[in-house]
């Protein structure tokens, strides 16, 4: 690293003011802080010194998405060939996977860090950190054959649309990751549902075996076919189709007890969303008029992408709710929502998209008015102190 450094010292006056390559010095900014602590320091005021910068709280998301991901690329392979009827080593299947997956990845971050280095240069400011948890999001959301100039295109507009025409990192209101998911949902709906476009290979000619149909346990539970179901320790485990990182429950509690441990992700949202979508479950239970609605209350907790959503996108530092009492309700309101749409719209069998996004739109107004009634509160305990 001492190497490293010195080589960054060297070229970094070319990068600076009056330098030769002056224009290009937020993109320089970017990679050497992404290796290093900025070593900028305030000169008025009060104020305080934290290693933690957005970098490294973004790293260590990047880090609690790599069970997920690693889990997420094998499923890839053991999908492909439980459809196909074959039965590869671990390595070839894991193998196939990243093959696989790579591709998305590539895509997602070529596209969304091109954008976001022309604006950083073009307002000559510094990069934002926020696309380095949103180009790794992304991949781990969509169908794994989805074709790669759709999924260009959806990150581009989520850089674009849903957060450098608000300002940037920071300034969004919505959540990037999820409005690319909404933009491929709403423009390509047949590469984003059915049952051929979560297992690789089928959407492109692959011949399944008899009994395998690549059906989600979403979409059999929409078809009332609860009959059908997976095991809910598959459902646990994460071996079935779907998303590429949202399938196994494990994988993502582990990044969840990571990003507590850190202090980086919000353990109020997390437990809150999960109590949502079990009462919501539980209230959809005692009525039961259908068989979706049949399904156990714990069980919507394993099915589609309600972890991962809760997790990783609803505890987003930017779009969720600010205040600690606003995070019991948000969080609340987005699993209870998740889980409403899921089952009461045959249409559309997952609703954790829509759900945080509203979320998303209403965390300020929650904030506002926890904000209001504490200064009520303390405004009535001041006179009351007074008399």
């Amino acid at each position: 690293m001492k190497a490293l450094r010195n080589f960054l010292d060297k070229i970094k006056p070319s990068f600076e003011k009056g330098g030769r390559f002056e224009m290009f010095h937020s993109t320089f900014e970017a990679f050497e802080t992404l290796m290093f602590v900025p070593d900028k320091v305030t000169t008025q005021g009060s104020h305080i010194r934290d290693a933690m910068d957005m970098k490294r709280a973004m790293i260590i998301v990047v880090f609690a998405l790599v069970p997920a991901t690693l889990f997420g690329i094998w499923n890839i392979g053991y999908q492909h060939f439980l459809a196909a009827g074959e039965e590869p080593g671990f390595w070839s299947t894991f193998l196939f996977g990243l093959w696989k997956y790579l591709p998305l990845l590539v895509v997602s971050y070529v596209v969304g860090l091109g954008i976001e280095f022309m604006f950083a240069q073009l307002r000559g400011h510094e990069v934002n950190e926020g696309f380095l948890v949103t180009g790794f999001l992304i991949p781990l959301i969509v169908p794994v054959d989805i074709p790669l100039w759709m999924l260009a295109l959806a990150v581009a507009f989520a850089v674009i649309i849903g957060k450098e025409v608000f300002g940037g990192t920071g300034m969004n209101i919505l959540n990037p990751a999820l409005t690319a998911r909404a933009f491929l949902f709403f423009s390509y709906p047949a590469w984003m549902s059915g049952d051929q476009v979560w297992v690789a290979g089928l959407k492109h000619g692959l011949q399944a075996v008899d009994g395998f149909s690549g059906a989600t346990p979403l979409a059999e539970a929409a078809a009332g076919k609860i009959e059908h179901l997976p095991s809910a320790m598959q459902m646990f485990l994460g071996t079935i189709p779907g998303s590429v990182g949202e399938t196994s429950t494990l994988a993502i509690l582990l990044g969840a007890l990571f990003l507590i441990y850190t202090g980086i992700g919000s353990w109020k949202i997390m437990v809150s969303a999960f109590a949502g979508g079990l009462v919501m479950g539980l209230i959809l239970n005692l009525f039961a008029v259908n068989p979706y609605m049949e399904v156990p209350a714990w069980e919507h907790l394993l099915l589609g992408g309600f972890a991962f959503g809760m997790v990783f996108m609803a505890t987003d530092p930017v779009t969720a709710a600010q205040t600690e009492t606003g995070k019991w309700i948000y969080g609340f309101l987005a699993g209870l929502l998740a889980i409403l749409i899921r089952v009461l719209n045959p249409a559309y069998p997952e609703g954790v998209m829509l759900a945080i996004l509203l979320m998303n739109v209403f965390a300020p107004l929650i904030d506002h008015y926890v904000i209001e009634a504490n200064i009520k509160r303390r405004l009535k305990r001041a006179k009351v102190t007074a008399q």
